[in-house]
């Protein structure tokens, strides 16, 4: 069993910042790719960043200059900190990450979602 929590969303005003943190937990061997992604109200779900074991990343262009991610490959931990935040900004953000196993395979997990409202 793997688990990926979540945690850092709530309600910040245009222009501000928040750090989103995932910790992955269970039975994992090793985690290949960790990611973030968000879903907005009416809207289907959409990569924000991606960040390899090795700390290449990529990121949409939506958030490109303004977000930041990173990992704590020791803790098992991926963190986006977002600055200069946008009403548009506001979605359910969702962790993602590609891990091995204990036993043998893999598996792309997700977790439950974080809330991010961006208004004044």
């Amino acid at each position: 069993q793997v688990q990926l929590v979540e945690s850092g969303g709530g309600l910040v005003q245009p222009g501000g910042s928040l750090r989103l943190s995932c910790v992955a937990s269970g039975t994992i061997f090793s985690i290949n790719d960790m990611a973030w992604y968000r879903q907005a109200p009416g809207k289907g779900r959409e990569l924000v960043a991606r960040i390899s074991s090795g700390g290449n990343t990529n990121y949409a262009d939506s958030g490109k200059g303004r977000f930041t991610i990173s990992r704590d490959n020791a803790k098992n931990t991926v963190f986006l900190r977002m600055n200069s935040l946008k009403p548009e900004d506001t979605a359910v953000y969702y962790c993602n990450a590609y891990i091995a196993n204990y036993g043998g395979g893999y598996g792309n997990y997700w977790g439950q979602g974080t809330q991010v409202t961006v208004s004044s």
